[in-house]
C-alpha cells in the first residue's frame, strides 16, 4: 500500500495544540496569517484537555485577559456543569472554525527539513487516523509542543534540567547543575454517590501507607480542590524518552492511592467512587529553548520590568522535588514571586534559528523561573504574544529578532488592542476616542488605556442601565466601528465560590448535589450603538445576547457623535465597563 502524502503551504506553522499552541494559532490567524496547527492528540488543550484534566492556573490575583479569558468565558457560558467533553468541543471550535487555520489533529511531528543552517523550511508529521504523511512548508514556525520537538530536529539551542546557583546567581537553584526536572502526574477524579461504593484494586496496584501521605495534602476526596497532583514521578529520569515507563509507574501509584482512600479505613469515602483516571501523564518540564534572553529567578523577583514585555506571570516559583512521590518531604516548595511580573519578547524566539518562535513551558527560562511561568494561563498569554509576533513577521518579512529591533511598539500595541494585559504598559486609545468630548464626565476613565481592574482600584465606569456614553466631535468624522471591553468579573466574585472551586473553572471531583456554575453577573448582555448622522440618531448596532468581554462592532458612518448605551447585564444592577473606543 502506498501511504498518502499531503503538502501544506502556510505563512505560519504551529506545532502543538495545548493552550499555548491554540492561542498562538488563533492570534496569528486573526492578524491575517495563514496558519497550519499540527497537534499529536485527538483533542486540543494539552494539560487542560479531557485527557489530562488539570485546571488552568495563572497569576494569583490578576487573572489573565485576552484569548485565554475569551476561552474561559465561552466555557462558563456554554458549560455551567463543567463537563470536560463540552470543554473539548469549545476548544476544538475555537481553532477548527477560525478562518485562516488548517487544523491537523492526531498528527505527530517527527521530521524537519532545513532551508539553511539557520532557517527551517518544513516539518513533517504522521497522522495515525488516516495513515497519511503531512508536510508543512512555512515561512515561520512556532513550537508549542511542550517537549520542544523542533529543537533536536533543527539544531536550535536548548537546555534540560536545573542550572547551578552560580550560573545565573539564583539562590533557589541547586549548588550543582543536573539534568533533574519536575515529574509527571496521572490525575484522577472521583464522584460522590448516594450509596456505598466498593473498590477492588488491581493486583499490580502499589501498596500505599499512611506515612507516605503525610506531606501530600489530603487523600480525602471530599476536600474540594483535591486532584492528587502530588502523585508525581519521573523527575530523576528522562521525562521525554522514559514517558511510557513513567506512565506505568504512575498507574500503579494512582490505583494504590485509590485503594488507600477506599479500603484503608483512614478516609471517610464509602460513598465515593472512581469517575476517571488519566492514562496520559501531565508533564511539567522537559526541554527549554534558549532565546536572546533567559528569564531567571531574579527577573521574576524584580517584576520583570523589561521594555519588551509581551506577557506576564504571577504564580509562585512552584518547584516540585524531582523525586516526586518518593520524596519524604513536601512535594513542592512555593518560592515567592510577585503578581505580576513581565516576560520579555526575547524569551520566545530562538537565539540561533532565524524563523523559530516558541511558547509554553518551553520558553527561554531557567528551571527556577520556569517553575512559575509553566502554568497554563501564563502559557496561553505567551501563545497569544508569539502568534501576534509571527503575524507581524509575515507582514514585514523579517525575522522574529527583527520584530524586537524595529517593530516592538506595534507588537505591544496589537496585543493591548486584543485585550492582552501587559504590566507597566497602557494601551493607546484610538485617535477618534482621544479627540472626542465625552459625556458624562465620569466616563473619562474609559480612555485611560488600562482595560481591567487593578490590585488597588476597580478602574471602571459604573453607570445605570440605559445611561448613555456619548463621544462628540467638532465636525463630522469617518467612523468605522466601536471597541468595548466589558467587566467579566476577573475576580469571579459574582459566580459563587464554594471553597475556591468556581474560580478554578473546572471540576476536580464530582460531589453529590453539586450545583451549576453561574455566569458572571457583571457582563453586559445587551447594548445599543448610535451615530448622529444627517441630523438624527441612527442605530448602527444593537446586540441582545452578548457574553464576551472584548467586543468589536464594525460599521461605516460619517457622524459628528457616537452614542453607546448599555441596556442589560447578566444580573448586575448597573453597567460596568473598562473601555469604549471609537474606530
Amino acid at each position: 500500500m502506498n501511504l498518502r502524502e499531503i503538502l501544506h503551504h502556510a505563512d505560519v506553522c504551529v506545532v502543538g495544540g495545548g493552550l499555548a499552541g491554540m492561542c498562538a494559532a488563533i492570534s496569528a490567524a486573526r492578524r491575517g496569517a495563514k496558519v497550519v496547527l499540527m497537534q499529536d492528540r485527538p483533542v486540543l488543550g494539552g494539560n487542560a484537555s479531557s485527557e489530562i484534566r488539570m485546571w488552568v492556573g495563572g497569576a494569583r490575583g490578576m487573572r489573565e485577559t485576552g484569548l485565554i479569558e475569551e476561552i474561559n468565558i465561552e466555557n462558563m457560558w456554554r458549560n455551567p456543569e463543567r463537563n470536560y467533553s463540552i470543554r473539548d468541543s469549545i476548544l476544538y471550535e475555537k481553532v477548527r472554525f477560525e478562518p485562516n487555520i488548517d487544523l491537523l489533529l492526531n498528527c505527530s511531528c517527527n521530521g524537519l527539513a532545513m532551508a539553511s543552517d539557520s532557517r527551517i523550511a518544513s516539518v513533517r508529521g504522521w497522522q495515525l487516523t488516516t495513515y497519511t504523511w503531512h508536510t508543512v512548508t512555512a515561512d515561520y514556525f512556532i513550537d508549542c509542543s511542550g517537549d520542544s520537538i523542533l529543537a533536536p530536529l533543527s539544531g536550535a539551542a536548548f537546555t534540560v534540567g536545573r542550572e547551578s546557583s552560580a550560573q545565573y546567581g539564583e539562590d533557589i537553584a541547586p549548588e550543582t547543575a543536573d539534568k533533574k526536572t519536575m515529574g509527571l502526574s496521572c490525575l484522577m477524579q472521583m464522584r460522590q454517590y448516594d450509596r456505598k461504593i466498593e473498590f477492588k484494586p488491581p493486583f499490580w496496584a502499589e501498596k500505599i501507607t499512611k506515612e507516605q501521605l503525610e506531606n501530600r495534602g489530603s487523600a480525602d476526596p471530599s476536600v474540594p480542590l483535591e486532584n492528587w497532583w502530588w502523585m508525581e514521578l519521573g523527575g530523576t529520569r528522562d521525562t521525554i524518552h522514559d514517558t511510557e515507563e513513567i506512565r506505568d509507574d504512575l498507574q500503579k501509584l494512582t490505583w494504590g492511592v485509590v485503594d488507600y482512600v477506599k479500603n484503608s479505613g483512614e478516609v471517610k469515602a464509602d460513598d465515593w467512587g472512581v469517575d476517571w483516571v488519566g492514562m496520559l501523564p501531565g508533564k511539567r518540564e522537559s526541554r527549554r529553548y534558549i532565546g536572546d534572553h533567559v528569564l531567571t529567578q531574579n527577573d521574576v523577583r524584580s517584576e520583570g520590568r523589561f521594555e519588551d514585555i509581551v506577557a506576564y506571570g504571577g504564580w509562585p516559583m512552584d518547584d516540585h522535588h524531582p523525586d516526586g512521590f518518593r520524596h519524604k518531604g513536601p512535594p513542592t516548595v512555593y518560592h515567592p514571586a510577585p503578581s505580576l511580573y513581565g516576560i520579555p519578547y526575547r524569551c520566545i524566539y530562538s537565539v540561533n534559528i532565524d524563523n523559530l518562535l516558541f511558547a509554553g513551558r518551553n520558553i527561554s527560562a531557567t528551571h527556577a523561573a520556569m517553575s512559575s511561568s509553566r502554568v497554563m494561563a501564563t502559557c496561553a498569554v505567551l501563545g497569544q504574544a508569539v502568534g501576534t509576533a509571527a503575524a507581524l513577521c509575515v507582514k514585514y518579512a523579517v525575522t522574529p529578532r527583527g520584530i524586537y529591533l524595529a517593530h516592538l511598539g506595534e507588537l505591544k500595541e496589537q496585543l493591548l488592542e486584543d485585550d492582552a494585559t501587559l504590566p507597566f504598559n497602557r494601551r493607546k486609545p484610538s485617535p477618534l476616542t482621544l479627540e472626542a468630548a465625552i459625556s458624562p464626565e465620569s466616563a473619562e476613565i474609559l480612555r485611560n488605556g488600562i482595560d481591567r481592574e487593578l490590585p488597588d482600584s476597580e478602574n471602571k465606569w459604573v453607570g445605570k442601565l440605559g445611561e448613555s456614553i456619548t463621544f462628540s466631535f467638532e465636525s463630522t468624522r469617518a467612523v468605522h466601528g466601536i471597541r468595548m471591553v466589558f467587566d467579566s468579573d476577573l475576580r469571579r466574585e459574582t459566580i459563587g465560590d464554594r471553597d475556591g472551586r468556581r474560580k478554578m473553572g473546572m471540576n476536580c471531583n464530582l460531589e453529590r448535589g453539586d450545583t451549576s456554575t453561574k455566569f458572571p453577573d457583571t457582563m453586559v448582555k445587551s447594548y445599543r450603538v448610535e451615530v448622529w448622522e444627517d441630523g438624527e440618531w441612527k442605530t448602527v448596532a444593537k446586540v441582545t445576547d452578548n457574553h464576551q468581554r472584548l467586543v468589536v462592532d464594525r460599521f461605516v458612518a460619517v457622524a459628528s457623535a457616537v452614542r453607546f448605551t448599555p441596556l442589560k447585564t447578566h444580573g448586575c444592577p448597573e453597567a460596568r465597563i473598562f473601555a469604549v473606543d471609537i474606530l
